[in-house]
């Protein structure tokens, strides 16, 4: 009978073993990675190095996954709901916590909530610039107020969706210059960077990683910025607050998240992969030739910092109010 007692205790041991070393073993397999907007744009070009440079510091394939749509909506619903087992996780933009108050504005049920996800780290925070092509009349922010003035709602500006990152900084331009433009919606940055480039739309809201090279280029002309200084990248292109907007300035930010209720043990390997990452010579090189900042914030410090931007973009949704 002791003999038959000490083969089932050295049987649970190695169970408990095995579980641990299951546990332990986490990313097992491929991750995938929602990226909610269409390739070219913001989250995919500043994504896709990071989750390179993630699956190296993890040891494990971590796969992109474009999902766009409803700027930015459709894939972050499907990111939300997914299984919280640490295979699906998403980089996401600021419009993260615009869909769900848009959503609110046309009494509409969110599609997701903020509470559905659980941030693991903050990437990236960029100021937004407003551009036209380089043919375009517009030389100026006036010159394009002015036009604007003279035919309400008929020059059309591209964006990465209703409500999404590029449509509220837009609206935030236009709220405060009063004038009435045509928005043209589009599935991602890429999208909408080539709608401008291709003159389907005559001005458009982007950040310096997506159009610093159409501007070295030639096809894209900044006319102003909304960060609150001038970019030391830009030193040429003014600020909104310089041209009489003082209550225009606008970053967007990247983000890293993992559906809410992902084990505690998963978040900290997440967490520790990504500041692996952030160090990595190969994401910062991407990072410098996009000319792209790194602000890296951990899980706690995002989620504080997550709280007071979806305050600051509900206040300006409100503010904006409906608009299609």
């Amino acid at each position: 009978m002791k003999k038959i007692l000490a083969v089932m205790a050295l049987a649970a041991v190695h169970a408990l073993g095995g579980t641990a070393n299951a546990q332990d073993a986490y990313p097992s397999k491929p991750v995938s990675v929602v990226v909610p907007f269409s390739p070219g744009g913001i989250s995919d070009v500043i994504g896709r190095p990071f989750v390179h440079s993630l699956g190296k510091a993890l040891k494990q394939s971590f796969v992109v996954e474009n999902k766009p749509g409803a700027g930015g909506g459709v894939g972050m619903a499907y990111a939300a709901r997914a299984k919280p087992d640490g295979y699906t996780v998403m980089v996401a933009l600021s419009s993260i916590s615009a869909i769900p108050a848009s959503d609110r504005l046309f009494g509409r049920p969110p599609s997701y909530e903020i509470k559905q996800f659980a941030p693991i780290a903050l990437i990236s925070a960029d100021p937004a610039f407003l551009v036209v092509r380089t043919d375009s009349p517009w030389k100026t922010v006036k010159d394009l107020v002015d036009a604007a003035k003279a035919r309400p709602g008929a020059i059309p500006y591209g964006s990465t969706g209703n409500y999404g990152t590029m449509h509220v900084g837009m609206e935030m331009f236009a709220n405060a210059a009063g004038i009435k433009m045509n928005h043209i919606p589009y599935g991602g940055g890429g999208q909408q960077v080539a709608a401008i480039l291709g003159s389907q739309v005559d001005t458009i809201t982007q950040l310096p990683a997506t159009l610093a090279g159409h501007i070295a280029g030639g096809k894209l002309r900044p006319l102003a910025t909304f960060a609150p200084a001038r970019v030391a990248a830009f030193p040429d292109v003014p600020t909104m607050k310089e041209l009489g907007y003082g209550d225009v300035e606008y970053f967007v930010w990247t983000g890293f998240f993992a559906p809410a209720g992902t084990p505690p043990e998963i978040i900290a390997t997440l967490r520790r992969g990504t500041r692996e990452a952030m160090q990595d010579p190969e994401f910062r090189n991407a990072m410098d030739k996009l000319r792209a900042p790194i602000v890296y914030k951990d899980a706690d410090e995002f989620t504080g910092y997550l709280e007071a931007d979806a305050k600051r973009l509900n206040a300006v949704i409100q503010r904006i109010g409906k608009v299609e």
